[in-house]
């Protein structure tokens, strides 16, 4: 593993472009966030909750894309099941702003009397191997605090998909680099990913989203094929990182959050890409079960969908 120390490379946030009105709205939206982020825990469940619950109501297009996804992946359950479900779905959206909000801005003093981290030790094995990590998880609304959570036992860079807004981009890349004490890495640069692995290092890593055909395969997803890409076992191939998978979960009432941290995965890649990719997705349906309103169903996750299978989405 790389001991040297560990450099970052934040630059000046403030830019004069910045002061454009175009970008006014976005400076008022990082403002409240803010100061979400100093209100007390049971506020932000509280508000949180309603706000979300007001998006379901207005984000139309959203909402109608979590009733699909909700249909598709929870047959079993009755009609009134999956509608409370949806509730809950906007709810915990709501919430996640708060939580987007502490992971960026919350004091470690707060947020170390929420969280509990299970399973440190898999980690630290995994790195002491020297050949890096790849943090694989899910997108879940808690997705930022849980990776707040992860920085307290080690440094990493996140791989992430620029955002379209320049100065929501500028201000998520500077925060994120700021907890994680790495910087973040575009998806595009596998150059960069591999110079971490080869350096010892972790990198952050959500495989669960569609980003088309190219270099994805049709994998069962809650019994629906689904497009998944095959970055995971073709990375660990590449690079012979170890993949740790870990999840994040905000518990029952005001009772705080829990990252579970896996073992480093076994066998893993395999021969059959298609195969690894099955097991990934086989892996976050398990923990997606555990709490199934915390993960984002807005995500049009079955928009691509198998040759001559006609589309779920009619939006």
């Amino acid at each position: 593993m790389d001991d040297r120390p560990i450099v970052t490379t934040r630059s000046r946030l403030f830019k004069w472009d910045w002061l454009a009105p175009r970008y006014w709205p976005v400076w008022l939206g990082l403002g409240l966030m803010k100061l979400m982020a100093t209100l007390p825990f049971r506020w932000q469940l509280t508000v949180g909750g309603q706000i979300g619950r007001w998006l379901g109501n207005v984000a139309r297009r959203r909402r109608r894309i979590a009733e699909i996804n909700l249909d598709l992946c929870f047959p079993d359950l009755s009609p009134d099941q999956r509608a409370a479900l949806l509730e809950q779905h906007f709810a915990a959206l709501g919430i996640g702003l708060f939580e987007t909000a502490m992971a960026w801005w919350a004091p470690d003093e707060k947020l170390r009397g929420l969280a509990r981290v299970v399973g440190a030790e898999h980690l630290e094995r995994a790195l002491a191997r020297g050949k890096g990590v790849l943090l694989m998880t899910g997108h879940f609304t808690t997705l930022e605090l849980g990776a707040r959570f992860i920085t307290w036992q080690h440094p990493f860079h996140a791989m992430y998909r620029p955002h379209k807004n320049r100065l929501y981009e500028a201000v998520m890349r500077r925060e994120r680099e700021r907890r994680s004490r790495l910087p973040p890495l575009a998806r595009e640069d596998v150059r960069g990913l591999l110079r971490a692995f080869k350096r010892g290092q972790a990198v952050w890593y959500a495989p669960d989203q569609n980003h088309g055909i190219r270099n994805s395969v049709f994998a069962p997803f809650f019994g629906v094929p689904a497009c998944t890409i095959t970055a995971t076992s073709r990375l660990a191939a590449l690079s012979g990182a170890a993949v740790v998978p870990y999840f994040p979960r905000r518990l029952p009432g005001a009772a705080g959050y829990e990252v579970v941290i896996l073992p480093a995965l076994e066998n893993f890649p395999s021969e059959s890409v298609e195969a690894d990719t099955r097991r990934v997705n086989e892996l976050l349906e398990q923990h997606i079960r555990q709490a199934p309103e915390q993960y984002l169903w807005v995500h049009r996750r079955f928009k691509t969908r198998p040759p001559g299978e006609p589309g779920v989405y009619n939006l």
